[in-house]
């Protein structure tokens, strides 16, 4: 049986025309009634006749996820916990940001970059997610929100657990149904890919013209890096830089650097001078974000004070840099926070 929502559009185009014998108009109605519709079963594709719906029934399937837990944040954000076909447990968030929502999305079930600050990293890796496993987090997203009369879907970014390059190939296929216009129909623009860096999967990412990639970076030095992501510092800082300095982009795009204060690991104005010496030259943001404690946290969050001496020494050298707010901590929804930690029943 194939996973019929794993098929990009050339894909489906040659299920319908070699497995299903049926024209190629019926590609163009199969693929508006799972991406633009979201149905989930075969008899809800309506304008179908009869026989061509018992023949997908037959050969495929449609397999979204199923959603487990509902936690909503008092900020208003909206934590869904996804059961995968296979009774794997993922997380995706749903972001509230002035009449539409980011969702938040992930990429593997659990993450092997074991990253210090990181809840996802105490799970250990379990394995990759397919294409339609990562399209099927926007359609329940979607359709929380539309059932429940939300603010629409707007920007999607990979954010979640996992890290992305480390499934490149499914990332790739599923950004470009992303940018499928007959589809889910996002633009480039409105998708940001997270990852800690590999140089020769950025390259790969930087040819598709899909998606501007975050970086972690998270400290100022190799050194640092390597004491609070050693699996991620294996990619020396200043090849991952090079890398980014490499990567194409159009003339008003900066790449952002996205920067976790640890509470007095990483938080102090020297700290801030080693970053202007770092990026003070390259073209991009800096994103900064406080650290959100989990259930057993290895670091402590920066003060306030702290995180705004630290932007403000990053203005008055010139380089642009926000504060994330931080959204959903009290349902575990914040950055560094996802951990599916519930049994599987």
């Amino acid at each position: 049986m194939i996973d019929i929502l794993d098929l990009e559009y050339s894909e489906l185009e040659s299920f319908v025309s070699q497995e299903l014998k049926a024209p190629r108009f019926r590609t163009d109605q199969i693929w508006q009634w799972l991406w633009q519709k979201g149905v989930e079963d075969f008899d809800s594709m309506t304008n179908l006749a009869k026989n061509l719906r018992d023949e997908l029934k037959a050969k495929a399937v449609i397999n979204h996820p199923q959603v487990d837990v509902v936690q909503t944040s008092k900020d208003g954000t909206i934590k869904l916990l996804l059961r995968l076909k296979d009774g794997a447990l993922v997380e995706t968030v749903l972001i509230p940001m002035e009449g539409r929502y980011t969702q938040c999305l992930s990429t593997q079930v659990g993450c092997a970059m074991a990253c210090t600050f990181c809840n996802t990293g105490l799970m250990g890796f379990e394995r990759n997610m397919s294409m339609s496993e990562m399209l099927g987090q926007v359609l329940a997203g979607r359709k929380y929100l539309r059932e429940n009369n939300l603010d629409p879907l707007k920007n999607l970014v990979f954010m979640g657990m996992g890290e992305p390059l480390l499934n490149l190939d499914n990332l790739i296929r599923t950004l470009r149904n992303l940018n499928n216009q007959d589809g889910l129909s996002f633009v480039p623009r409105r998708i940001t890919v997270s990852s800690v860096g590999f140089v020769k999967q950025l390259e790969e990412l930087g040819k598709t013209g899909l998606t501007l990639p975050a970086i972690s970076l998270h400290a100022p030095t190799q050194e640092l890096r390597e004491k609070i992501m050693p699996k991620a510092a294996k990619t020396h800082i200043e090849d991952l830089l090079a890398a980014m300095d490499r990567f194409p982009l159009k003339p008003r795009e900066k790449v952002t650097y996205e920067y976790l204060l640890l509470g007095g690991v990483n938080d102090s104005i020297e700290h801030a001078k080693q970053l202007v010496k770092l990026l003070g030259h390259r073209r991009c943001k800096v994103n900064l974000i406080a650290y959100n404690p989990g259930d057993e946290p290895l670091y402590k969050a920066p003060t306030r004070e702290k995180v705004l001496a630290f932007e403000k020494y990053l203005w008055d050298k010139k380089i642009t840099a926000t504060i994330r707010r931080s959204m959903g901590q009290d349902i575990k929804a914040a950055c560094g926070q996802l951990k599916a930690d519930q049994q599987k029943k």
